[in-house]
């Protein structure tokens, strides 16, 4: 009788412990992603920019799926419908002046996106990757280009 009970408890607690796993929250990811825009147009004509996405944006309701490979009703997806209102601008310095590279330029926006890691990292996000790149017309009376940059962040919360 004895050991009946004991087992009855037993196996009654594990069950219990059981479910309590299935209910306990799990690590999720949280990402942010800051992108920085140089302008590499002389004389202040560019625009530069850091930009940082506020809004929640559930991507279910602009993706559609190939079945054959080839039909797609992407056409009802409307681009307007893609853009967000709610973003952070921050004013960064264009890489040239009137005579060339401006390095003062260079060094405050470095300010700018280091302040900005910092802010986040104290939010409890870091620094997962970097990528970047250049465009540019190129040529010789070329007087247009970006030199983009995108940093993405992480910070693991409980689901």
């Amino acid at each position: 009788m004895k050991k009946s009970i004991l087992f009855s408890l037993l196996f009654t607690a594990l069950l219990f412990g059981a479910q309590a796993q299935d209910n306990a929250p799990r690590p999720f990811n949280e990402w942010r992603i800051v992108t920085v825009v140089e302008s590499i147009v002389p004389m202040g004509i560019g625009r530069s920019r850091m930009v940082e996405n506020m809004t929640e944006v559930n991507t279910d309701q602009f993706r559609t799926t190939r079945t054959d490979g080839k039909t797609s009703s992407q056409r009802e997806v409307s681009r307007s419908e893609l853009k967000v209102s709610n973003f952070d601008e921050a004013k960064l310095l264009n890489f040239f002046s009137g005579v060339g590279i401006n390095f003062q330029n260079i060094a405050s926006n470095d300010a700018m996106i280091g302040a900005r890691i910092m802010e986040l990292e104290s939010e409890g996000y870091s620094l997962a990757y970097v990528t970047s790149g250049v465009e540019s017309h190129a040529g010789t009376e070329d007087g247009t280009g970006l030199f983009i940059t995108r940093m993405f962040f992480k910070r693991t919360t409980l689901q």
